[in-house]
């Protein structure tokens, strides 16, 4: 699974790992992999939300059939000693349409295989109905994979890690060349930065769903380990900046870039856009800047947006600038053409990942931003 728009992001990982897409659709990529194929995308992908397993799909018009062929399904292979199953079930346009109905019946035909209701630890699997059809998958990440376990200390309104990530790989950037964040937050586009730069895999500190199914291999997940280990660079090549006019940002920032080991990696400063500078080119700029979302905000960011374009045009020339947008005429007071690269959503507001070549000149922008 990964965030509605950046399919085509996920799958572009996946092929770098060498797991074949083998179908896209709103929110998903599908592959195939063996045991080992399935633990490196967990370990490995940057972008995506979590990692399904799809175990049956079959039609369904009522709850008879839904029993004898939820009573197929190998329950046993996903439930340990100690581990207890969830149901997070959806169901549109089918006559199956009570979500607590059909917990119910997959929970007692199956759902704990040795009858056993409790357990300190959750098996989550993920049951979509639509059109009489059932779709039944295991969660094999567990936690979302956007946690990565760095981020404790957070800034106002924290970028996920996932998306964070999309930015860089959407951008296309190459870590050999500098990178700069003017408005870093609690550092998550930095540090994101600083963790491909190095080849860290996202998941290198933290524990998945799928070390607790009874079929797990320990000895191929410390083979990937290790060799992710070994392909992992002691530096960034290039210079990571990561920027806030925000003393309490820039504590959070520098907290989390050493709980992600990449502290000696990112220069983090206190100062106002008006201050930035860019190290010596070309680079890349990206940044996810204050929105304006709630009503009159936005006539307060843009005297900043034209800054920024200022900024870009005096001091960053050569480079190129990613910036996550939810107002275009915010856009416009940059005086810069952007252009669109994808469109998700963030915090529940619809978002783009637009992008522009930084240039000499800027055009004049007025007040209302023409």
């Amino acid at each position: 699974m990964t965030a509605p728009g950046l399919e085509r992001v996920t799958a572009a990982e996946l092929s770098a790992l060498g797991l074949t897409p083998t179908g896209m659709e709103e929110g998903g990529v599908s592959f195939t992999a063996d045991h080992p194929g399935l633990y490196l995308a967990n370990l490995q992908l940057r972008t995506a939300s979590r990692v399904l397993v799809r175990l049956a799909t079959f039609e369904a018009r009522g709850f008879p059939e839904l029993e004898r062929h939820a009573r197929k399904v190998p329950w046993q292979d996903f439930l340990g000693p100690g581990v207890r199953a969830v149901f997070r079930v959806t169901s549109k346009k089918s006559k199956l349409y009570h979500a607590g109905a059909i917990e119910e019946r997959l929970a007692r035909t199956g759902g704990r295989a040795d009858g056993q209701t409790g357990g300190e630890f959750v098996q989550e699997f993920v049951v979509r109905v639509f059109r009489d059809r059932l779709t039944i998958s295991a969660d094999s990440s567990g936690d979302l994979l956007h946690l990565r376990g760095y981020r404790l200390a957070t800034a106002k309104a924290p970028l996920r890690e996932t998306l964070a990530a999309a930015m860089l790989l959407g951008a296309g950037w190459d870590p050999r060349t500098p990178l700069v964040d003017p408005f870093c937050g609690s550092g998550t586009i930095p540090i994101e930065a600083a963790l491909l730069a190095r080849r860290i895999p996202p998941g290198r500190h933290r524990s998945f769903a799928f070390m607790r199914w009874p079929g797990f291999d320990a000895a191929s997940w410390q083979a990937l380990l290790a060799r992710a280990d070994a392909e992992s660079l002691a530096g960034a090549p290039a210079p990571i900046v990561g920027a806030d006019r925000d003393a309490g940002a820039i504590r959070a920032s520098v907290a989390n870039a050493e709980r992600a080991g990449v502290s000696g990696d990112i220069a983090f400063r206190q100062l106002p856009l008006s201050s930035l500078q860019a190290p010596e080119g070309p680079g890349l700029l990206v940044t996810n800047p204050p929105y304006g979302v709630r009503v009159g905000e936005a006539d307060h960011l843009r005297d900043l947006y034209a800054r920024l374009g200022r900024v870009l045009s005096e001091r960053f020339s050569g480079w190129t600038a990613v910036m996550l947008s939810a107002n275009r005429a915010l856009e416009g007071q940059t005086g810069l053409s952007w252009e669109e690269i994808w469109r998700t959503r963030n915090g529940g507001i619809p978002v783009r990942l637009v992008r522009t070549p930084c240039q000499d000149e800027i055009e004049t922008v007025t007040a209302d931003g023409t």
